[in-house]
């Protein structure tokens, strides 16, 4: 019987953020978990939720938030602090929810393992007040 292959992603961590908000606003709860870590001390934090750490607990939650469909979340302003092998990254999420616009602030933190690069860490927080303006980009040298 032929054994299904899992796609490996080691170009970056960027690639590995991509497929994350891809796999959250397809509400695939499979690829999204095969984006993290082997590791049993990863970590997530939902916008007012407590801290989960492993596997279980994290599956646990997200098949919870997904139940009723993808989230369409658009990340964007990422700043990035990064060496060979771990990624930071923060970006602010925008997302509709209940017809409203609104964001929220993300830490995501990546490693790079035998397999590419898999999350370690997303914590998110409810941001006040309006998006903020990304003036990084509109600085010109």
């Amino acid at each position: 019987m032929p054994t299904k292959r899992v796609k490996q992603l080691n170009g970056s961590a960027a690639e590995t953020e991509s497929a994350f908000y891809d796999a959250l606003n397809r509400a695939d709860l499979d690829a999204l978990m095969a984006l993290w870590a082997d590791d049993d001390e990863i970590v997530c934090v939902h916008p007012g939720g407590p801290r989960l750490i492993g596997h279980a607990a994290i599956r646990s939650s997200w098949a919870a938030v997904l139940e009723h469909g993808g989230l369409h979340i658009m990340p964007s302003q990422l700043h990035e602090t990064h060496n060979l092998m771990s990624s930071v990254h923060t970006v602010v999420e925008g997302t509709a929810a209940g017809g409203e616009a609104a964001h929220l602030v993300a830490t995501n933190v990546y490693v790079k393992t035998p397999r590419g690069w898999r999350i370690v860490l997303h914590h998110v927080s409810v941001a006040p007040g309006p998006a903020p303006v990304d003036t990084h980009s509109q600085i010109l040298h």
